[in-house]
């Protein structure tokens, strides 16, 4: 649908003057958002800008302060999720929302069963299911269990759960953080059907070319209140970034002029079983090393060898020419080895414990004396840590499942920074966050391999790996494909020729 016949139709939903606050918060200040049927419209801001509390409102997870809700014109009130579902909204978050012991089948109707006398209809069920696949163009096994699948087979199952309530709003909250470029395009497939079918569709996410790429029209939050609305024709990206974080970002990946010292970090021959065979590099002082291949190459499985949460085979792993003995996580950190893994949610962090705790779990020998943890010097500590990485958390109580991905992010990182370490493997680090976090990780980089660390940087993000990189090796299938000096000129497709190499 063109803007001009959008603008002769009523809006499909409109949301006007959301406030919502939580103690010492103001989360939402009079937010107002509109979708049209037939539109993608990309929800954007920084980490913290109000982007999830708004759709937990429109889902019904939040009862907003103040503020309306219409669909199709008429005003709606939800009382809780089910409310919302049954006004034709459905929200695929992040984190999926379907249960792993069941088969697909039985997650598409769970709640909804289809019976006769008290007895399942398992082959209506799976004729439904079946349909619901075939009309977007996937084929899935409706009997197969949900753990068994894919990630991008998981996103397909909850789309399909969508249409399965007869959805008519869906918000994607970050569809591709886990999906191969041939992944993403499927997906923008079958959104673009969804598109012609009548749907509203609000698409969130942090990666600007995905936006340029599948949005109509863009919605940008900004400290909990709406900076602006407009036409993707009428954006580019400098014009979207400045909306986004409130002042021109001069350069993507801040540069650097480091001279490069003796190899710190030496891997020799890293092997276990067929996931990572015969793995040998080394990363001088001052040296950011690039890590990227295709999903399943064997990149995170290496650094979590390196950092001893998985046992190798073989192969040995020097640190300023003396071998290491690294059989546990415990050996790395005394070593002064960090890992910001890649899943900060479930191995990063604790996310019902608080910040200041998730900051001191592996910095407790300095924070302790005979047994006892000294709080008020882990406080004071961690105090400085949130002021030089500006962390917006509203005290250090909070805990770090309520803060944004951007803050987690800096949770992680602050806890590796007091313990000072001299080698830092960083798994995606800016995955799942926005622009304006991402540029001060990387100056935070920059300034770590000034002061004579090193960096191992995993990333998937070919821009991120080409701007931020000394040098980039490649992996295929567990091994190494190639190895790239000149990065300067070296272009994103050169490096996935060495990915997909055999």
């Amino acid at each position: 649908m063109n803007p001009a016949e959008q603008s002769n139709s009523s809006p499909l939903l409109e949301m006007r003057g959301i406030e919502k606050s939580f103690p010492g918060v103001k989360a939402l200040s009079g937010v107002d958002l509109t979708v049209h049927r037939g539109e993608v419209l990309a929800l954007l801001g920084e980490n913290g800008a109000g982007k999830s509390t708004l759709m937990k409102v429109l889902g019904g997870a939040h009862q907003p302060d103040r503020g309306t809700i219409l669909i199709d014109g008429h005003e709606t009130t939800y009382a809780t999720p089910h409310d919302s579902q049954q006004a034709g909204v459905s929200i695929i978050y992040q984190e999926f929302n379907l249960i792993p012991a069941l088969t697909v089948r039985e997650n598409l109707f769970l709640g909804r069963e289809t019976t006769s006398r008290g007895f399942l209809r398992r082959r209506e069920e799976r004729q439904q299911a079946q349909a619901l696949f075939e009309r977007m163009g996937v084929s899935i096994d409706p009997e197969a269990l949900c753990r068994d699948l894919s990630v991008s087979q998981q996103q397909v199952v909850e789309i399909a759960k969508a249409l399965s309530q007869d959805a008519r709003i869906l918000v994607l909250d970050e569809p591709s953080a886990a999906l191969t470029n041939a992944e993403v395009d499927r997906l923008f497939e079958i959104i673009q059907d969804l598109k012609s079918r009548g749907l509203g569709l609000i698409y969130i996410s942090h990666r600007l070319e995905e936006v340029f790429a599948i949005a109509d029209r863009v919605s940008v939050l900004r400290d909990g209140a709406h900076v602006g609305s407009a036409s993707i024709d009428e954006l580019n990206k400098d014009k979207l970034i400045t909306l986004m974080v409130g002042r021109e970002l001069t350069e993507e990946f801040p540069a650097r002029n480091i001279t490069l010292g003796e190899p710190l970090l030496e891997v020799e021959n890293l092997s276990r079983g067929e996931v990572v065979k015969d793995v040998s590099f080394s990363i001088r002082r001052g040296e950011i090393l690039g890590l990227t291949g295709l999903m399943g190459a064997g990149r995170t499985e290496t650094a979590r060898l390196i950092f001893g949460a998985d046992k190798r085979d073989s192969g040995v792993i020097k640190l300023a020419g003396e071998a290491l003995e690294i059989s546990h996580p415990r050996d790395a950190i005394a070593s002064r080895i960090g890992m910001l893994t890649e899943d900060r949610k479930t191995q990063g962090l604790i996310l019902k414990h608080s910040v200041r705790e998730n900051f001191g779990l592996p910095n407790l020998q300095q924070f302790s004396a005979m047994g006892f943890i000294d709080q008020k010097t882990e406080t004071k500590e961690f105090g400085t840590y949130v002021d030089r990485l500006q962390v917006k958390v509203p005290h250090q109580e909070q805990q770090a499942g309520h803060l944004s991905g951007g803050n987690q992010q800096k949770i992680v990182l602050a806890k590796w920074l007091a313990r000072n370490c001299d080698v830092l493997i960083f798994d995606e680090p800016t995955r799942g966050i926005d622009v304006g976090a991402k540029h001060e990780i990387y100056q935070l980089m920059n300034e770590l391999v000034a002061d004579g660390k090193c960096i191992l940087m995993i990333s998937s993000e070919l821009p991120e790996v080409l701007g931020m990189s000394d040098r980039i090796l490649v992996m295929h299938h567990g091994k190494i494909s190639g190895e790239i000096s000149d990065v300067p000129n070296t272009s994103q497709e050169q490096i996935l020729e060495l990915a997909m190499q055999g």
